[in-house]
């Protein structure tokens, strides 16, 4: 009897050292208006380390080239970003080391002859916070934050 007894407890911490916790991501997706072409605003914004002027920090390539699959950025000299896919008016990024599983999309789409649709799309696994009671509070933050880069990108995109 004792025997199993041991081998139910055993099997239980088992079961309970191998359960992951389950990931809850998050997508915030934001976009606006551009009123330029696709094609003149991405050239205007399409620079992988642009993210340095739209956060008014510092950004350096530390490894392959810009704007080349498998390029490294690190802004702010702390934060190091992957350049993981790339298209002719997209970009997507990821943080490696990032326990949230970080990630996200620039991308323009054209309108018609003069506008197109600037996105900036983020993805995370809220989970993983320090504290993920506090995620409403840090996707507001996260959405503030980044429509605020969003406009900064707009106004780039549609200077003369």
């Amino acid at each position: 009897m004792q025997l199993k007894i041991a081998a139910a407890a055993l099997a239980a911490v088992t079961l309970a050292a191998g359960a992951a916790r389950a990931a809850d991501y998050v997508t915030i997706p934001l976009e606006t208006v551009v009123n330029a072409p696709a094609d003149v605003a991405w050239k205007k914004v399409s620079g992988f380390c642009d993210i340095g002027a739209w956060m008014k920090t510092t950004c350096e390539i530390t490894s392959g080239k810009n704007n080349e699959v498998g390029a490294v950025r690190r802004i702010a000299n702390r934060i190091d970003e992957l350049l993981v896919a790339e298209t002719t008016w997209s970009y997507t990024y990821s943080q490696p080391k990032s326990p949230i599983d970080y990630h996200g999309t620039v991308e323009i789409r054209p309108i018609d002859k003069g506008h197109s649709k600037l996105m900036y799309t983020l993805v995370y696994d809220a989970a993983a916070l320090p504290h993920p009671e506090n995620k409403d509070q840090d996707v507001a933050n996260r959405t503030k934050q980044f429509t605020n880069v969003l406009n900064v990108i707009k106004g780039i995109a549609e200077a003369k």
